[in-house]
């Protein structure tokens, strides 16, 4: 694996879009409907308050993650990211890759900490990862997703200051 973490430009926006249709599409990791129009995809990832970075292997994006304040005004100090590995590309460490990655680039944008307030409970990849690099559950919202083969399930609150993280 030759992979490379860089930002995403605009000739990233097909595969972007691809990798969300495909991640979006079993409904049971994400919010977002199977018919989410192509425009609220790039609108999504290319936010103008967004840092958007594509992780890829030899020329082909595996995997993408934004990063963004969590809140306006008197919370912007705090971040928040939302990450997606394509399908068949999961247990390849690229996830942590990608994550460690936002970890430094939050710190380096002059955040303190960061902060997931929508982490689905069943999505068990995710979950463990975000502990894995120092993230703890402060919160859960019982029934918070409505996942389309199991019904209600909970979603988490994590949270992970970057205080520990090198400048």
């Amino acid at each position: 694996m030759d992979i490379q973490i860089r930002p995403a430009n605009t000739d990233d926006a097909n595969a972007i879009r691809d990798i969300f249709r495909e991640v979006i599409q079993d409904g049971t990791s994400y919010v977002f409907a199977r018919d989410t129009p192509d425009k609220a995809i790039h609108s999504y990832w290319f936010a103008p308050e967004t840092k958007t970075f594509v992780v890829e292997d030899r020329g082909w994006v595996l995997g993408m993650y934004k990063l963004m304040p969590a809140f306006p005004g008197h919370g912007a100090h705090l971040a928040t990211a939302s990450f997606m590995v394509a399908p068949g590309q999961q247990r390849r460490g690229i996830g942590t890759r990608l994550a460690e990655h936002c970890l430094i680039e939050a710190k380096k944008a002059g955040f303190r900490a960061m902060l997931f307030p929508y982490i689905i409970s069943t999505n068990e990849g995710s979950v463990s990862l975000w502990r894995k690099i120092g993230f703890t559950t402060i919160g859960t919202v019982p029934g918070g997703f409505n996942h389309s083969e199991l019904g209600f399930v909970d979603t988490y609150i994590m949270f992970r200051t970057l205080e520990d993280i090198p400048d």
